[in-house]
């Protein structure tokens, strides 16, 4: 005799998810339990998030959970993703009822364009790209704040040339670093050492990465810009969750090897439910020093970046643009090494003038007061 759908749910209550080590039933995972006529129990599941790295091991244990009832024929498991609301009531419960900081950032009516720094590998030159495309946009006139993201490789605070600083706390309020006219935080400023390594995962990384945007006091922001780390791991995961409405720029490099990796980032923001505004090639060419800047020596090859913005164009179903191609230039290296960005220093370069019309693009114009709630109410006459 087939079980019935309370003993298959009594089983599941043995069955604990493999960041959180509770049982499934009791973080509300387990959406629906049906027990067919000839022992079949099919178990639809909903995982946190819709990239779970851990979401095979949770198949696996349930299938074993409910295979060892009597008169279980087979084991057939759902997997699909929690809805917003019930993350929400899945994390106020596992803080014991306390509800969460709101991040600004995540609400309906925010204007803020949030726009994540993404990339497949590292060492394709994403936070240069970050660094100065927040200067140019505050050069342009817009309020800007930077959130390194990147909690392992926190590079930002030394390209602004404040990786000595630390945020100033009023309260349970920490206020960002302004650095050349931008807002700057990152895990790094927060450490008591600068040479202090960060060896964090799964949960621990997220509360990082909520408590930089909820309680960091940002202000009134036209453009917020994360540095994210290279790859498609927690974080991008966690951005994705808690910044819905952030859109992700691609970085990559000409060559094939880094294209390729480079898609992948992309197609990640498909699966959090982000779109992609754009891709930007980095080391793209260098300017002939004898022939001048019409004469490309194409040191790491050519085309990669185009090529991402097609594939992606393609596997995403809508046009995504080749923003720019920033030539190499030694500059900009000395820049990030010096807290001194290339914008700010040599705006006329080639580099600098690619950087600078790739953020007009990003950036528009200031915020007015259009789709503003202006908090007024009509009075009689």
């Amino acid at each position: 005799m087939a079980p019935t759908a309370d003993q298959v749910t009594t089983a599941l209550g043995g069955v604990l998810d493999p960041e959180i080590k509770k049982p499934i039933t009791d973080l509300g995972m387990v959406e629906s339990v049906v027990v067919r006529e000839d022992g079949v129990v099919a178990v639809r599941i909903l995982l946190t998030v819709a990239g779970c790295p851990m979401k095979d091991t949770l198949r696996r244990d349930t299938t074993a959970a409910v295979s060892k009832l009597d008169g279980v024929t087979g084991v057939e498991i759902d997997l699909g993703v929690m809805s917003a609301e019930q993350r929400a009531a899945l994390q106020t419960q596992l803080r014991g009822g306390v509800a969460e900081k709101e991040i600004p950032f995540s609400r309906p009516d925010s204007l803020t364009k949030v726009f994540a720094i993404a990339s497949g590998k590292g060492g394709v030159g994403k936070s240069s790209v970050t660094v100065n495309l927040a200067v140019a946009m505050a050069r342009q006139g817009l309020s800007v704040g930077v959130l390194d993201a990147d909690i392992y490789g926190h590079s930002v605070p030394a390209m602004f040339g404040v990786a000595d600083q630390r945020p100033t706390a009023v309260d349970d309020m920490i206020m960002p670093v302004p650095a050349h006219g931008v807002k700057v935080i990152s895990i790094g400023m927060l450490k008591p050492k600068r040479d202090q390594v960060v060896a964090w995962r799964g949960p621990i990384l997220d509360r990082a990465l909520v408590q930089m945007l909820a309680d960091v006091y940002w202000g009134d922001l036209d453009v917020l810009l994360l540095d994210l780390p290279p790859g498609t791991g927690d974080i991008a995961i966690s951005v994705g969750q808690r910044l819905t409405s952030a859109e992700v720029i691609v970085v990559t490099t000409p060559q094939e090897a880094a294209a390729e990796v480079a898609e992948r980032a992309g197609t990640m923001a498909q699966m959090v439910h982000q779109r992609v505004a754009g891709v930007v090639e980095n080391m793209s060419f260098l300017p002939c020093p004898h022939c001048g800047p019409e004469h490309r020596i194409e040191i790491f090859g050519s085309g990669g970046g185009a090529r991402v913005a097609e594939t992606l164009s393609a596997r995403l179903g809508y046009k995504i643009p080749l923003l720019g191609e920033v030539p190499l230039d030694e500059r900009l290296r000395s820049g990030g090494d010096l807290g001194t960005p290339l914008i700010m220093t040599d705006p006329d370069t080639p580099a600098a003038q690619v950087l600078d019309k790739i953020a007009a693009k990003l950036g528009g114009r200031p915020r007015g007061l259009l789709g503003r709630q202006l908090g007024l109410s009509p009075v009689g006459r």
